[in-house]
């Protein structure tokens, strides 16, 4: 029973520790919680897409293509929450121009926000016109749409590039090289282009300038290809990092940039989080007078986890809209539902007879397969959000899963250690009283 009883201690005093590290991180500044553009607003940067070199026909693709990569520059495990999207202004509106919005929650310092959309190369390869001469490898080529047919290759085709170095005859001992590995479309690209041009030359671009302007000596499959630009090893690692990063399919140039404020409005914020509180008040009294001395119980465990779930919230950390604001009090109602479910089943083995040891034990067990089934389905749920969702549904769903995880953990454990820890006979006196539930015994 001492061990049961230290573990209850250790699990209180580390509720405790949780519980000031979230105070001080807050109070102090030193981790606050990283709010959504909805609650705390930020910065909205306007940039120009230059569609010159990509057909007419290709506009659109390639513009999804940006806006994909720019998020994920922005937000690579999809937690900050950015709103990025495109925007045509219409040939009668007297701006045909191609245009990228990206709306950044919680900064509000411009410099900042456009150092961490930072400088994305643009990769292309471009085929050597039929009527133009050869060009001279390395030469800066001023007249790039005039010399060079239109990109046939770009960066929405790259999957992953990496540094290598180049043993091959000729190249300089340990020549520092980019390896490039096209995702499927782009081999397929690749290969056709290589196979159907043998012979002929094309032109490795970066932001518009040829650093490689190889012969095509024989078809390429596989979907590789390397950049040889004469770099020196940190140039080409920079490079390998800023392509993995994202190497966009159309230049961008920055137009404008303003600082938004809250879209829902701080009296809106005030009025969620009040109504948050006074949910989980109502929760609280309701498992306190429905189980009695089981509820209190609930009500420690219910405390742990909303303080651990907090810790994570500023550790992690993890952009707060409202929909992870909604999340997360969904998550609260399902650590509750997992105490109702274990409470039901430990008083049915009390009114069979058993000792309050082995009803809470057994008690437990039994209501562990249904609280398991529950919580895995909705994990499933979580994984299929946040795999296939947007930023914003990204951040619901991480928010969710750490709920379930965490609920989890606080209905199991932590309630029947504490349970345990009490050390009662619910059979007799008015421990009885306490161990029933509702209006009657």
């Amino acid at each position: 029973m001492w061990k049961i009883r230290l573990t209850a201690a250790l699990i209180l005093a580390l509720g405790v520790g949780f519980g000031w590290l979230v105070y001080d991180g807050q109070v102090n500044g030193t981790r606050p919680f990283r709010l959504g553009l909805d609650l705390s607003g930020g910065t909205q940067l306007v940039y120009r897409a230059d569609l010159s070199a990509i057909s007419e026909g290709d506009a659109n693709e390639s513009m999804a293509a940006l806006r994909d990569t720019i998020e994920r520059r922005v937000n690579l495990f999809g937690v900050s929450e950015p709103i990025v999207q495109t925007q045509h202004g219409g040939t009668f509106a007297g701006d045909p121009q191609e245009r990228l919005i990206v709306e950044l929650p919680g900064i509000t310092d411009t410099q900042k926000a456009i150092e961490l959309i930072g400088q994305t190369p643009v990769l292309e390869f471009r085929m050597l016109r039929s009527d133009q001469p050869i060009p001279a490898t390395g030469i800066s080529i001023d007249n790039v749409n005039e010399v060079f047919e239109m990109a046939a290759i770009t960066g929405k085709h790259l999957a992953s590039a990496q540094l290598q170095f180049d043993q091959s005859l000729g190249a300089r001992p340990n020549d520092p090289v980019v390896a490039l590995n096209f995702n499927s479309e782009g081999a397929d690209i690749f290969a056709e282009l290589t196979r159907n041009n043998v012979g002929k030359y094309f032109g490795i671009f970066l932001d518009g300038v040829p650093i490689s302007i190889p012969v095509i000596r024989e078809a390429i499959p596989g979907g590789t290809a390397v950049i040889s630009g004469g770099f020196d090893a940190n140039e080409a690692k920079e490079l390998a990092r800023n392509l993995n990063y994202g190497a966009l399919p159309v230049p961008i140039e920055l137009i404008g940039t303003q600082t938004v404020s809250g879209t829902l409005g701080a009296e809106a914020v005030e009025r969620g989080i009040t109504a948050t509180l006074w949910g989980i008040l109502a929760v609280v009294l309701f498992m306190i007078f429905w189980y009695r001395l089981p509820g209190i119980v609930a009500f420690l465990a219910l405390s742990f986890y909303i303080v651990v779930i907090l810790a994570l919230f500023q550790w992690i950390p993890v952009t707060l809209t409202a929909a992870g604001i909604a999340a997360f009090i969904l998550s609260v109602g399902m650590a509750v539902d997992a105490n109702v479910l274990i409470f039901e089943r430990m008083k049915e083995e009390l009114r069979g007879g058993k000792d309050t040891a082995d009803s809470i034990r057994d008690g437990f067990a039994r209501a562990w397969l249904s609280i398991r089934d529950s919580n895995i389905s909705s994990m499933i749920t979580a994984i299929i959000l946040f795999w296939f969702g947007t930023s914003l549904i990204k951040g619901f769903a991480l928010v969710f899963g750490l709920g379930v995880l965490v609920s989890m953990l606080s209905s199991i454990t932590i309630s029947r250690t504490l349970l345990l820890a009490l050390g009662v006979d619910a059979k007799s006196g008015i421990l009885h009283f306490f161990f029933g539930s509702g209006i009657r015994n």
